[in-house]
């Protein structure tokens, strides 16, 4: 009996990491392992929908992934690039195929292994990305490409020298050493985080979201902390990604508008979501130590908490924005902390204090502070000065619905009198977060108010 092409694309999505694992564990190859499951991929694709799933579909896998794989390792090119490897690594690694009749055993789960090699830091954040969602995330190329904008064949050359730049470092297929491991965490999890921010709120584009994204970051990161579920900042950026995740169905209107989060229906968002979130950071800070995205989802907490935008509990987060400067200086952070002093001492204060980041290069161009200065200079009443800063963002941001928001706010101004201390504001349901080279959209714990 067949099975639902959909059913077919979860499955496969899901157990793709853990038969690259098998291979690239056996092998010492990850390049040619990658080419061997996705050839066993394809195959199942293929075939599952109308013949039906298998009695163990990992099994068949690993067993159809290894067969491509023996034929591929036993070419003579590849032969001797795992010579030259070899070499390299002092003989760490096996130079030939595994015997035929070794067994082959899938009970492993190497996914965690996958993430941090795909975070190597010999790579650039983004083909980090591009792999991690390629290898780990089980998403095809052209879905890659089409979530970044980019032709598929640009995607396709990013994935392949990030594969190739693994195969020439040499690194064996297994978890780095404490020391190291620790110091790459940090990677892994930004990585994470960034593949969010990106289905989060997308940098350009039509849609406001891209959900495959933020699902993909979601799970993957759920794969993390059921691994390392002592570690508190994967708690954290868990409980961020659930907190931030479990607003999404309010955050858009019947044509895709973009929404103010003071503007949203509250009885939409996930309160299941929301009571996991709240539960994965309370014990996180409990447990210690507190880290950058541990006071981002306790902001975030904050927001779902509050019943009303009216009631959000602005002296606290102004005060953990205080303490994530500490942790994380930043200045997407600084803006952040501006808006909450603006919502607990008066847009005067704010103002003052966006004042003090208009010389920084990471920002100066970035839509996130004109959008900012609009908000407080509205709420001060000062409709003229908000116009103008509405207008700005929205000449500066890649986002047709911000776009849109951001018009229409400026219209609506200019189109009525002036009402001091509104509180619905253009920074919606995130404000921004600092990547590797400037400023993209992230949740960041960070709510507009």
């Amino acid at each position: 009996m067949g099975v639902p092409d959909h059913t077919v694309e979860d499955l496969l999505r899901e157990l793709a990491p853990q038969v690259l694992g098998v291979l690239a564990r056996r092998f010492g190859d990850f390049a040619t392992a990658e080419d061997a499951v996705q050839e066993a991929l394809l195959a199942a694709a293929t075939q599952w929908p109308v013949e039906g799933l298998p009695d163990h579909p990992r099994g068949w896998l690993v067993q159809v992934a290894y067969r491509r794989m023996i034929e591929l390792v036993r070419g003579e090119s590849a032969r001797r690039d795992r010579e030259d490897r070899a070499a390299r690594r002092g003989g760490d690694d096996r130079r030939t195929a595994p015997a035929a009749d070794e067994p082959l055993t899938g009970d492993r789960d190497d996914t965690l292994v996958l993430l941090f090699l795909c975070c190597h830091p010999t790579l650039s954040t983004a083909s980090a990305i591009a792999l991690t969602l390629r290898a780990v995330g089980g998403l095809s190329t052209a879905e890659i490409a089409r979530a970044f904008l980019v032709p598929e064949a640009t995607m396709a050359q990013r994935i392949s020298r990030a594969k190739q730049r693994i195969r020439s470092s040499g690194l064996p297929f297994r978890m780095p050493a404490e020391e190291e491991r620790q110091a790459r965490l940090a990677a892994v999890l930004h990585v994470l985080y960034l593949i969010f921010t990106e289905g989060h709120t997308a940098s350009l584009g039509d849609d406001l979201r891209r959900v495959d994204l933020s699902e993909e970051a979601i799970r993957l990161t759920r794969a993390m902390h059921a691994l390392l579920p002592d570690d508190s900042e994967v708690a954290g950026l868990l409980a961020l990604m659930l907190l931030t995740e479990a607003r999404a169905a309010a955050r858009t209107g019947p044509s895709g508008e973009l929404i103010s989060l003071a503007e949203q229906d509250r009885s939409r968002w996930d309160a299941a979501a929301i009571a996991e979130g709240t539960a994965l950071v309370t014990r996180a800070m409990a447990r210690g130590p507190v880290g950058p995205y541990q006071i981002q989802a306790a902001i975030a907490a904050l927001h779902d908490e509050a019943p009303t935008a009216e009631r959000t509990d602005w002296p606290q987060i102004l005060a953990l924005y205080q303490v994530l400067e500490g942790l994380a200086e930043s200045p997407v952070v600084s803006l952040n902390r501006a808006v909450a002093t603006a919502m607990v001492h008066g847009p005067a204060a704010g103002l003052a204090a966006l004042a003090a980041l208009a010389g920084d290069p990471r920002l100066t161009e970035h839509h996130r502070l004109d959008a900012a200065r609009a908000h407080l200079h509205e709420m001060a009443g000062d409709r003229d000065a908000a116009v103008a800063h509405y207008r700005a963002a929205a000449g500066r941001t890649t986002s047709r619905p911000e776009q849109e928001y951001l018009r229409m706010r400026a219209a609506r101004l200019a189109t009525s009198r002036p009402c001091g201390g509104e509180q619905s504001g253009p920074l919606q349901d995130s404000t921004s977060h600092q990547g590797d080279s400037g400023t993209t959209n992230g949740p960041s714990g960070a709510e507009g108010p």
